[in-house]
């Protein structure tokens, strides 16, 4: 996800093969396109989400980075909101516009044209590396990162409600595909 648009790709259920959907304009001020997100979930019947976590070169994490998390923080208590259990998962995208923008380029695709498709490649990318991650692996990958309130637990407040998560570690295994 950017400041400006949010690539979005899907894989298939057997989680082989990442191709890219769509590009929404990301809208801060009311997270509509959060919100398309989780419905894509529902209604794909994702078993897990990828959001790309840009690190610099080095593996620093700055604005960007706390950008992403707390893109990610709204789109776990959107999932939590709506009653979707399906975790989400901060995963390292160093270099995934570079790359996107070189394949298109290779394709043939005019640079002037890159800026309509290039996040959604590029979430194809991630998710690609994410999935091919954990089947190498035999675990999930990257940092998890799961709402703190729950609906209908005792002691939840509306503000209890507010988008809150925390990034953890995760290493339970899906077997289906996932939604980047």
């Amino acid at each position: 996800m950017g400041t400006v648009r949010v690539g979005v790709a899907i894989c298939d259920s057997d989680a082989i093969l990442a191709t890219p959907l769509k590009t929404l304009d990301r809208n801060p001020k009311k997270n509509s396109d959060v919100r398309v997100i989780a419905a894509l979930a529902a209604e794909r019947g994702a078993v897990q989400i990828f959001v790309g976590l840009p690190r610099t070169m080095k593996g620093e994490e700055h604005a960007s980075a706390r950008m992403a998390t707390e893109y990610a923080r709204l789109l776990a208590e959107e999932l939590n909101r709506t009653g979707l259990d399906v975790p989400v998962h901060l995963v390292d995208e160093r270099l995934s516009t570079v790359t996107a923008h070189r394949h298109l380029h290779e394709a043939g695709m005019s640079s002037k044209n890159h800026r309509k498709v290039v996040d959604q490649v590029a979430a194809a990318g991630i998710l690609q590396h994410a999935i091919d991650m954990q089947k190498a692996r035999g675990t999930d990958v990257g940092s998890r990162v799961r709402a703190l309130s729950q609906p209908g637990l005792s002691g939840d407040t509306a503000a209890d409600s507010a988008a809150q998560a925390v990034p953890e570690k995760d290493t339970q295994s899906s077997e289906d595909g996932r939604l980047q």
